[in-house]
């Protein structure tokens, strides 16, 4: 594993499949009555976040503490970031305080880069979502939800998404997630499809390894996995289409569009859903949507990407072998 984890274009397949076989290991604990692995006791983690998070923070919160570290939450609000110190002046001061890993929010594309890079502090940083640039365990725990829903839990083990067609529909020019899911679904062999309207695609999108479609309806029956992104009004400064119900009409997802897809097929949301917009509670209801097993697997994927920056070089867990009295 390398030291940080600021983009998904930067991890192998044998990174990303080491992660998803170890975010296995890590759900098998939340099975257990007691949900606490000492692994990382002792190690001290900042959660830095200039951007507001529900999911995101609490996630990586809980598998910090599912790990047994010690936890600081730092939000850009009420500290002295809204007094105006720098990112240079906070991680230095995260440096003297010795922490030993920082995960990062922010609303620049590149932070996380320049945190990690600048020598300004010396540890581990996982990007916890960038502008409209990456969110890497975004990506990794959709591509644990897909492994484990189109190929299995114990038959996933050790393998990728190859050949599993994976459609991306929405606010693809605002979505760091549809960026972070392109380069590593693309790592892992799955063919990648982007619907959208054709403002809402990025310049130069031609050079990502993907497709791109204007028609949802023509995808969908082709799709082992469709996931709806949110419009992000909040980063939008124009008009990218005409009316909601326009949008919804073209590119939203409700229970005749979905009866279009395979029978295997999943939805998948990385939230906050919009219902209404870009899907129909029909369909977020289903037992086809993924949307609360994707908040679950987080907390798993999560653990392992921590694990395995800050030194995990043991089987996360032990499996002890019965001896032959026992068999018996």
């Amino acid at each position: 594993m390398m030291r940080h984890l600021i983009s998904a274009a930067d991890l192998t397949r044998d990174d990303a499949v080491l992660i998803l076989d170890t975010a296995e290991e890590m759900a098998r604990v939340a099975d257990r009555p007691i949900k606490k692995l000492p692994a990382l006791r002792g190690r001290t983690i900042c959660n830095l976040f200039f951007e507001d998070s529900t999911r995101t923070r609490i996630s990586f919160e809980a598998a910090e503490k599912r790990l047994s570290a010690d936890v600081i939450n730092f939000a850009a609000k009420g500290s002295s970031v809204s007094k105006g110190e720098s990112l240079k002046d906070t991680a230095q001061t995260l440096e003297a305080m010795g922490v030993d890993a920082v995960v990062i929010r922010h609303g620049a594309s590149g932070a996380p880069y320049r945190l990690a890079t600048s020598g300004w502090i010396d540890a581990p940083v996982i990007n916890a979502g960038d502008g409209t640039h990456q969110h890497p365990t975004q990506a990794l725990l959709d591509a644990f939800t897909m492994r484990r829903r189109l190929v299995g839990k114990d038959e996933g083990l050790g393998q990728d998404l190859n050949g599993k067609r994976v459609t991306l529909v929405g606010d693809v020019l605002h979505s760091r997630v549809a960026r972070s899911n392109v380069d590593l679904l693309h790592t892992l062999g799955a063919e990648v499809t982007l619907v959208a309207p054709p403002t809402l695609v990025p310049v130069g999108v031609e050079s990502w390894p993907c497709d791109v479609s204007y028609d949802l309806d023509r995808v969908l029956p082709k799709s082992d996995a469709v996931m709806m992104l949110r419009v992000q009004r909040e980063r939008m400064n124009a008009a990218f289409f005409p009316t909601e119900r326009e949008y919804s009409r073209r590119y939203g997802l409700d229970g005749e569009r979905m009866a279009k897809m395979p029978e295997h097929a999943i939805v998948m949301h990385p939230g906050p859903m919009v219902r209404g917009m870009e899907i129909t509670a029909e369909v977020a209801d289903s037992d086809r949507c993924t949307v609360i097993e994707q908040v679950a697997n987080g907390v798993h994927t999560r653990m392992a990407v921590l694990y395995l920056l800050l030194g995990g070089n043991e089987p996360a867990v032990t499996h002890t072998r019965p001896t032959a009295s026992e068999e018996k």
